[in-house]
């Protein structure tokens, strides 16, 4: 159950970039933002032409970049393309440029204040790269964009919470980018946060192990003993303690029994995996959040799915769950709202 809202608390002004205009953000977030009703105050940024599959029916009104906000939101024009670039599942290069174009425009819009909490539709990174080099994810440009020096994923569900220590890494390379430091760094930033943002008051943090059976005393492989355990040590001694390491074939289903408010992943899909399979199996939608960033950002947990885009079939659960985050980490940061309890697990 979500916590009442504190004396005098206004509802959240969510800016949403709508995404890849050729994938499914624009009709999922519709649908959100429709089921949610007044819960929310959305601030979409993207273009008019997708009006008809997404929050066109909610009657915001469409105004051009820079104009005066009118009360109860609005859809800010940011491009106006060629129906060619707005096929549904037929991404294009003019649709590329424009999805980094709201992304940027939305992500401003929380900067100077206009928006309390910035929540992002999916984008299509291969696309994005072709008109930005090296984009690698929302994430990522984000931590640039704020200045700060690291931030970590947390994929945060009713059931499992999951932050990551390295997000979108070729698997060949997680090895050499994990330290001690890092590792307890992820360990700090998610303990912080689950205090301070989700209302957990004394985080119990997991730490998933790297190898089979947690390498069964070094029979497979010795980095519990010379990477993990040093970064524990140290995130104990900097008072944001985890447990473990624990092999990563059962401590996802013990957090997801409540014995843990969040485990410690170490690389995406070890992490990813069992959010997602809790999603498809037991309709338990996951929210990307962003942690240790200034500013309040929250996407729902898939991807631009052109497969799905324009057929009516893409689910707006994970938004809707992105959305009402976005507005609670907010009205906590505002003060206008007391932290909620940790989510009760089934």
């Amino acid at each position: 159950m979500r916590p009442p809202p504190l004396a005098g608390a206004r509802p959240a002004r969510i800016a949403i970039s709508l995404g890849d205009p050729s994938g499914i953000g624009p009709e999922v977030t519709g649908a959100a933002l429709a089921l949610l009703g007044r819960e929310v105050e959305p601030l979409v940024f993207g273009d008019p032409g997708v009006l008809d599959r997404g929050p066109g029916a909610l009657g915001l009104p469409v105004i051009p970049p820079g104009a005066p906000i009118p009360p109860g939101g609005a859809f800010v024009a940011v491009t106006r393309l060629a129906p060619g670039a707005l096929r549904p599942g037929h991404p294009t290069r003019p649709g590329a440029a424009a999805q980094l174009a709201y992304l940027e425009a939305a992500f401003e819009a929380v900067r100077r204040g206009l928006a309390d909490s910035l929540c992002t539709a999916p984008v299509s990174k291969a696309q994005v790269g072709r008109v930005l080099p090296g984009f690698v994810g929302h994430t990522e440009w984000l931590e640039a964009r704020c200045g700060v020096r690291r931030s970590v994923m947390m994929l945060a569900g009713e059931r499992l919470r999951i932050a990551l220590v390295t997000n979108h890494v070729a698997l060949a390379r997680v090895r050499r980018a994990l330290t001690p430091a890092l590792i307890a760094e992820t360990i700090a930033i998610t303990h912080r946060a689950l205090r301070q943002d989700l209302g957990v008051p004394r985080p119990r943090l997991a730490l998933a192990a790297w190898n089979p059976h947690a390498g069964d005393q070094g029979t497979f492989g010795d980095e519990e003993a010379t990477l993990l355990a040093p970064a524990l040590a140290l995130a104990g001694r900097r008072r944001t303690p985890a447990r473990g390491p624990f092999p990563a074939d059962s401590i996802f289903f013990r957090a997801a029994l409540g014995e843990f408010d969040a485990v410690i992943a170490l690389y995406h899909d070890q992490g990813l995996i069992p959010v997602k399979l809790l999603d498809a199996v037991l309709h338990d939608p996951a929210v990307n959040v962003t942690l240790g960033l200034p500013v309040v950002r929250t996407s729902p947990d898939h991807g631009v799915a052109y497969d799905l885009a324009g057929t009516g079939r893409a689910s707006p659960a994970s938004m809707v769950a992105a959305l009402r985050l976005a507005a609670r980490v907010a009205a906590v940061r505002r003060g206008e709202r007391a932290p909620a309890p940790a989510p009760s697990t089934r």
